[in-house]
């Protein structure tokens, strides 16, 4: 591309150079400075083009060294498993899990966060849904349903 733009440059210059205007004509003159402007435009596209192409190979390499790392990361899950993960809930002693219904992430909840007096009130860290609200009107649906 940047090429054909040189190469139209290059057209145009002998176009004006051939049409005889004299040197110091002031059409000659505004025209040299249009060619001289569309010379630097096409080198400034060239050199932009090469800093794409070196990024753009540079980001191929990030991201074939990602997809080693995740799969040397997640080589331990099982694929054929239905679940995404498995917990291990016995390291939750002195609270409880909660699955978020939004997003499926397992939110632990302390139990001395439930012996606050204040109510409470606990979001997922994932998508910040609320998981838990401990208040008086919980408080009275949860005895309506026994």
């Amino acid at each position: 591309m940047t090429e054909d733009l040189k190469a139209r440059v290059s057209y145009i210059r002998g176009l004006a150079e051939g049409l005889g205007l004299g040197e110091e004509s002031k059409e000659q003159k505004i025209m040299q400075k249009m060619i001289d402007l569309l010379e630097g435009m096409a080198e400034e596209i060239e050199e932009l083009q090469v800093d794409y192409e070196e990024l753009f190979e540079y980001t191929e390499a990030i991201d074939d060294d990602l997809t080693e790392l995740e799969e040397d990361f997640y080589e331990d899950v099982d694929e054929d498993d239905d679940e995404d993960y498995e917990y291990d809930f016995d390291e939750y002693e002195g609270g409880f899990s909660i699955e978020c219904p939004n997003c499926r992430e397992i939110v632990v909840v302390d139990d001395e966060l439930l012996d606050q007096d204040s109510a409470i009130e606990v979001t997922c860290p994932g998508c910040g849904e609320v998981v838990l609200v401990d208040d008086e009107e919980w408080e009275e649906a949860e005895a309506e349903e026994e």
